[in-house]
């Protein structure tokens, strides 16, 4: 497979996926990135884990719709041109 910039967006693209797909209950609660264990003080920088949840939690929410229709062009691209 030739380095494309299809698939440079086919590879951000399934990365998103990834991040998208994941159960807070199922697999966070248990590699200790929780919705509990996020607690900070007031005025207290967050850290790196809270930021990266908060992440998280953003694509999740905001990428759930679009990812829909971006996925359904991908899978046509690749069905018509292979």
């Amino acid at each position: 497979m030739a380095f494309t910039l299809y698939s440079l967006i086919q590879a951000a693209i399934l990365c998103v996926n990834a991040v998208a797909v994941l159960h807070e209950e199922r697999f966070l609660t248990k590699i200790g990135w929780g919705v509990d264990q996020s607690v900070g003080g007031f005025g207290d920088e967050p850290g790196i884990k809270v930021q990266l949840m908060n992440l998280v939690r953003s694509v999740r929410t905001v990428m759930r719709v679009p990812l829909i229709a971006v996925n359904s062009v991908c899978i046509v691209l690749l069905l018509l041109f292979g």
